[in-house]
């Protein structure tokens, strides 16, 4: 018998249960939006509040908070607007438009590797020879062409006025970064994250929270000295494992990836900087306390046409989903300079950090100085012009041509030894400014809240069973009197009441069977369930019910609060609370 859906099990589960749904269903729905239910924004926050733990506590970083919408000129400077636009086809029949290369993908089995270096055309071939039609209708596509996949609109009544609803949170860290360098009292290593709102006019989303136009995404930007690129908690990783599809075996065509250590990865070049090899490891820990098991995670490199403009090295990390294969759920950048550098470029605003020489270092500084009273009568009106041009000199190099051809071309002026004096002094250098490099670690939210469920959807004896890690359970606590009568119901309040009081997310249910009550518990995820029966009227024990293996052991009503703190914080195990 065929297997069903996962992915449509846990999608109608979620609807049902109130994990999440289609935005907008009163009015048909709109793709790529959707709502997070009670259950849901509950489990999506633990997960938000786990990688900040994860993260950034743990880390020392910063956190901050910056705006959703961004001056066209901001994205313009980092290259995103000329870097976001994807490829789109419409079909002539219904006018529906997709994603070109997600068209492969779904239909022609290909993978990413393939589609991303291919042209218009050569993605229209694709489509025809492969007798790819619209998936709506039936219908034949028109000639491809190129979308821009960022929300444009204009900030106030002004149409020049161009904004951009933020594609990524990382370009808010970039053009904040001289302010948060002075909080941080100008010292370098520095990590600095945002988790918030992104938002992506994606062509054609079809996989419910997995391509969304409006997501969640946590940016880690940690700038470090290129001349002091050594990672401080190296020692701790470098023995670790990771599973790595690197540059030469995707292009090869091989899809088991290779277990290395840390240590290995960078000694072979396979991963470029100290940094983002230790950031891969805690992104590999940090899925793995969400349910993923290591084998069903892999490090696949980007090749140079498939990475980001912004980056000299990306690995994608990737989760294995029942429906959609290998996924990507977090991404691994060494963005050197190049952001900082394209704000300081356009903006004019030094973002560069300085470091002191641990002895003053004595060198020679070099320098032209222009005699106005010979440039004058020699250029005249371009007087100024060429006083300008002179001091964006390399003194050394006007020195040189001197010495060989007796005058120097800037431009069409020729300058002569007579127009400048070159001026040699000793200075003493106490340190030296530099622009930080950048790697980046760079989740999706929702993603990690769609794999979440998937990792932890069960069935048992035919129930459904979501075994959520239990630090991340929406609820944590079920209690259930046993019978709706002989005073359980009241005795129960007082118990459900200690547990809310005492911090605990708790649900009471008394309605039906117990049987039933403990299988809805169940299919939400609660981690445990106390039940109030006869013998708690009798000396006030209860039953502590396990989710994942319905096992059951009794404890006073005042032992609850304590035990249960050290086993939400993983302090002690269900064996431990008899």
């Amino acid at each position: 018998m065929q297997s069903r859906d996962k992915f449509k099990i846990i999608s109608e589960m979620a609807r049902r249960r109130g994990f999440f749904w289609q935005s907008y269903e009163i009015y048909g729905g709109v793709s790529g939006f959707i709502t997070l239910g009670p259950l849901g924004s509950t489990l999506k926050r633990k997960i938000e509040d786990k990688l900040r733990d994860f993260f950034i506590r743990k880390l020392g970083l910063f956190e901050i908070e910056t705006s959703v919408i961004m001056p066209g000129k901001v994205l313009e400077a980092s290259g995103h607007v000329k870097a976001f636009q994807e490829p789109m086809v419409e079909c002539n029949k219904c006018t529906r438009k997709f994603r070109a290369d997600h068209l492969l993908l779904e239909f022609a089995g290909m993978n990413e590797t393939d589609t991303e270096k291919l042209s218009l055309q050569n993605l229209m071939g694709e489509i025809n020879k492969r007798g790819i039609h619209c998936p709506e209708c039936g219908g034949n596509f028109g000639e491809p062409k190129r979308f821009l996949t960022m929300f444009e609109t204009t900030i106030g009544p002004y149409s020049e006025a161009v904004g951009y609803g933020r594609p990524e949170a990382a370009q808010g860290i970039f053009v904040e970064y001289k302010r948060i360098y002075e909080c941080a009292r100008k010292k370098l290593p520095l990590g600095v994250a945002i988790i918030g709102h992104a938002l992506r006019n994606e062509i054609s989303p079809r996989q419910g929270p997995i391509r969304l136009r409006e997501f969640t995404i946590m940016d880690l930007e940690f700038f470090f000295d290129p001349e002091k690129p050594q990672c401080t908690m190296l020692k701790e990783v470098e023995n670790e494992t990771l599973r790595l599809l690197h540059g030469k075996m995707v292009l090869k065509g091989v899809e088991e990836p290779i277990e290395v250590t840390v240590k290995e990865a960078l000694s072979k070049r396979l991963i470029a900087t100290e940094w983002q090899a230790f950031f891969m490891v805690l992104s590999k820990r940090f899925l793995t306390e969400l349910g993923v098991p290591e084998n069903k995670q892999r490090f696949i490199e980007k090749q140079d046409w498939e990475r980001a403009h912004y980056s000299v090295q990306g690995y994608d990390q990737q989760v294995y989903l029942d429906r959609w294969g290998w996924v990507e759920v977090s991404g691994h950048n060494y963005r050197t300079d190049y952001d900082l550098k394209c704000h300081m470029e356009s903006s004019g605003v030094d973002m560069t950090a300085f470091k002191e020489h641990e002895q003053p270092i004595e060198k020679e500084e070099v320098t032209v100085k222009p005699i106005t009273s010979k440039i004058g009568p020699a250029f005249k009106d371009d007087t100024s012009k060429v006083v300008k041009l002179l001091s964006t000199l390399d003194p050394r190099e006007l020195e040189v041509s001197f010495k060989k051809q007796g005058f120097h071309i800037v431009e069409s002026f020729k300058i002569l030894p007579q127009h400048v004096k070159i001026v040699h002094k000793k200075v003493k250098e106490k340190g030296k400014r530099f622009i930080p490099h950048v790697v980046e670690p760079s989740f999706g939210l929702d993603r990690l809240f769609y794999v979440t469920l998937e990792y932890a959807y069960k069935t048992k004896e035919g129930r459904t069973l979501l075994s959520l890690p239990r630090d991340l359970a929406p609820v944590e606590i079920g209690v259930f009197p046993l019978m709706s009568k002989d005073g359980l119901p009241e005795k129960a309040r007082q118990v459900y009441q200690l547990l809310i009081n005492s911090g605990f997310k708790v649900e009471y249910d008394e309605s039906g069977a117990i049987g039933r009550r403990y299988a809805r518990a169940d299919e939400v995820g609660t981690p445990l369930g106390v039940t109030v029966d006869y013998k708690t009227l009798e000396d006030d024990t209860v039953t502590i019910r396990d989710r994942n293996t319905w096992r059951q052991v009794r404890n006073k009503v005042h032992n609850l609060p304590e035990l249960f703190h050290a086993y939400f914080s993983y302090k002690k195990e269900f064996k431990e609370l008899k």
